[in-house]
């Protein structure tokens, strides 16, 4: 039997933080399956003393409570984390969720044991995302871009996972490596995803494991500078991986997303083009194997953007 570890970064939502690691603690078996909880504060500044209590006297599943001094951003907080990982399996949440079905931890277990296109290994099982409010599903959650081909479907293998709201294999991250530290928000997913398919895995999509996310339905509209650096990151994994064609094409297409989501706002869409022309004289190129295009092409991804 595997072990699991749950990774939580959370950031002024100390209650929301509370609710979860009780709703971890309480799933079945949660005694022996789960090794630890890493919970790391990314430099709030809400009050967290309820939280650091709770943790400090829970005794049936140790919770390692970790404090940054600074805001480290997803991808910096999650690599702080990982520096204590320990279980098998590791589990990265959001911090305004619960997990739906007290037979979570059987259900990831049991995912992993399926073998992929290509007998590849699976490496990450993303999970199904609900609103909490409404129970409807997140669209922007599925991790898959032909949404009404796959948002019914039950199991897929995919090209990218649900960054707050999957497990990833232990061993899998400390051969590829850890989340890319300069992507201080946005398409860290798509970046490791692409170096964990060319280390020969797959990554699958499991309806069976359910996460209720406490965002709006009506969502979080990005600002400007997190739009911004969305399409500079988006454009970087292109450039490192994909055949060039698709790093232009993604630097187009989502200028042109950021003009459409912002409103054509104009403040940050010059300096995002002044980034994305700095990429093929600062990235380096890493481009996956034939044998990735393949796995990308048989999956549907979409590329182009």
């Amino acid at each position: 039997m595997n072990s699991i570890d749950f990774i939580i970064i959370s950031y002024n939502r100390p209650a929301d933080t509370l609710e979860l690691l009780e709703n971890i603690i309480a799933l079945d078996h949660a005694s022996t399956m789960i090794n630890q909880l890493i919970l790391v504060n990314n430099a709030s500044t809400e009050d967290y003393t309820g939280v650091k209590n709770f943790a400090a006297t829970t005794t049936t599943i140790p919770i390692r409570y970790i404090d940054s001094s600074e805001n480290l951003g997803v991808t910096g907080g999650r690599n702080l984390a990982l520096q204590y990982a320990q279980a098998d399996i590791l589990v990265f949440l959001d911090d305004d969720c619960v997990l739906q079905h007290s037979n979570t931890l059987t259900l990831i277990q049991n995912s992993f044991a399926t073998i992929g296109p290509d007998n590849r290994e699976t490496a990450i099982v993303s999970f199904k995302v609900l609103y909490y409010s409404t129970m409807e599903m997140q669209i922007n959650g599925l991790p898959h871009k032909k949404i009404r081909n796959y948002k019914d479907r039950e199991q897929f293998y995919t090209y990218y996972f649900a960054g707050g709201a999957h497990a990833v294999k232990r061993k899998v991250v400390e051969a590829t490596g850890p989340l890319p530290v300069e992507f201080f928000y946005g398409m860290e997913e798509y970046d490791l995803s692409y170096r964990i398919l060319d280390q020969g895995y797959c990554i699958k999509y499991d309806a069976s494991i359910v996460m209720l996310h406490k965002e709006s339905p009506q969502g979080r509209k990005p600002k400007e500078v997190k739009l911004r650096m969305m399409w500079v990151n988006k454009c970087k994994v292109a450039w490192r991986y994909l055949p060039k064609v698709f790093f232009y094409s993604t630097a187009v297409m989502w200028s042109l997303q950021y003009l459409k989501e912002t409103g054509f706002q104009m403040s940050h869409f010059f300096w995002g083009w002044k980034d994305v022309c700095k990429i093929p004289s600062t990235e380096k190129r890493r481009p996956v194997s034939k044998s990735t295009l393949s796995y990308l092409k048989g999956v549907e991804a979409r590329l182009w953007y």
